[in-house]
């Protein structure tokens, strides 16, 4: 029997790729580590989105270098974005990696494993679209909530973004299979089911003819077990009120829209190829606020995009201390190659891009603390994450939080909590992004 390890770099979307390979692998009677050491073969399964997720990626690729140089580790294996991306500087300029596996090809990923183990260098490429979006998964999030991946690929075209040439056009997941497959997930324990594609928003328009991400909450909604269902990675101009009216009659799907809006220039939106302008995005956010109340809003934002003068950047602060999301993050441009705004003028500066970002997250900061505040006195219903036995408290996400990316909430209490359950929890204070609290029923 095979040891093989895994590293999985960058988003959710990845991540579940991921799982389904370690699925494959454990199958196929591979045993798969929980470190490197002795391994057969270690998979880095890599991000390649913007510059800092490249460097990440190769950073790991030379780390498990040096530990096959030392024979901790035996074969080094690349598949994910950057592989897709840069897989002939990968496969020409790192002789110490040993297969190079596009995105298409990690149906076969138990059969080339094998190879590579064998003996075999291989560089394997087929078309992107070939990437299975269905198939068993080893899950790799704890126990209680997991990602529900109900597209790949993008067909949006936004001019900074090297997505569609990565991962291909837009494709969706048949209705029937995501809720066979969410179903199989609350079995396993989900209780919290987290939707993910590249644009979320825009399922069912390919296969269906039509937005069926309504009637896919709903059908959710329908199974046992399952008592959060969140949405990543929202469009604004596919927030319909359809959408809005399901979202706010489904008691288990919660109030909160990850919304990427990028932008909120009319300027730099029309260059970003972005779909509206501010005025657009204004009237989405009210759209939203109006239909629930209490809904949290997650937005991000590029600063520092090509043609980006004081002036669009001042339209941006303006919209961010106007609009007050409640989560936000913000990064700076990050030029693609092979993208539109790669070769656009007027580049912007690197120290000008970090100046603008920090003048954000600022913003965003005293946006965050004032809102926090107002959440004292307030219950919130938190599904526990972990204890610190040190402090002698729990921490936990209300719905305004989703895993790995917002903040917590961090209380005491006299009872004895297991992580996947759910506490009744009132807020006694704050600090800069989570919340400190107390259980209300002991």
């Amino acid at each position: 029997m095979y040891k093989i390890g895994m590293i999985s770099l960058g988003c959710p979307k990845n991540q579940v790729d991921a799982e389904r390979m370690l699925a494959q692998l454990d199958k196929n009677e591979f045993e798969i580590a929980d470190c490197y050491d002795g391994v057969d073969a270690v998979i880095i399964n890599t991000c390649g989105f913007i510059d800092a997720a490249k460097q990440e990626a190769i950073e790991n690729i030379l780390e498990m270098a040096e530990l096959k140089e030392e024979g901790t580790v035996g074969k080094i294996i690349v598949t994910g974005c950057l592989a897709e991306r840069h897989k002939d500087e990968i496969f020409n300029e790192m002789p110490e990696v040993d297969a190079v596996i596009g995105i298409g090809a990690e149906g076969r990923i138990a059969e080339l494993v094998k190879n590579v183990i064998e003996g075999e260098r291989i560089y394997v490429m087929p078309c992107n679209e070939e990437l299975p979006l269905t198939g068993e998964r080893l899950l790799t999030t704890p126990e209680h909530w997991s990602y529900l991946k109900i597209a790949d690929g993008c067909s949006n075209r936004c001019t900074y973004c090297a997505i569609p040439s990565i991962r291909g056009n837009f494709r969706s997941v048949e209705f029937e299979t995501l809720v066979e497959e969410a179903r199989a997930l609350a079995q396993a324990g989900t209780k919290e089911l987290i939707l993910i594609a590249q644009d979320t928003t825009n399922y069912g328009i390919d296969l269906y003819g039509k937005l069926r991400l309504p009637e896919l909450l709903d059908a959710l909604c329908e199974i046992d077990g399952i008592e959060w269902i969140r949405m990543l990675y929202c469009y604004p101009d596919k927030i319909t009120d359809e959408l809005l009216e399901t979202m706010a009659r489904q008691p288990k799907v919660l109030h909160y829209i990850d919304l990427p809006l990028q932008h909120a220039d009319d300027n730099i939106l029309k260059a970003m190829n972005r779909r509206g302008n501010g005025d657009f995005l204004r009237d989405t956010i009210r759209r939203i606020r109006e239909a629930m109340p209490d809904a949290v809003i997650r937005t991000t934002f590029i600063v520092g995009f090509p043609g980006e003068a004081e002036k669009e950047f001042e339209n941006l602060e303006v919209f961010v201390n106007e609009i007050e999301f409640d989560r936000l993050g913000c990064f700076a441009f990050s030029p693609q190659e092979g993208t539109p705004a790669y070769d656009m003028e007027n580049q912007i500066e690197e120290d000008v891009k970090l100046r603008r970002g920090e003048i954000i997250m600022q913003d965003q900061l005293e946006i965050v603390t004032l809102k926090n505040q107002e959440k004292i006195g307030k219950t919130f219903r938190v599904l526990v994450e972990d204890y610190d036995g040190y402090s002698d408290s729990y921490k936990g996400r209300t719905y305004m939080d989703a895993p790995e990316i917002d903040g917590c909430i961090s209380f005491t209490t006299e009872k004895n909590y297991e992580v996947g359950d759910f506490a009744d929890v009132v807020v006694i204070g704050e600090n800069d992004y989570d919340l400190i609290g107390k259980d209300i029923n002991g």
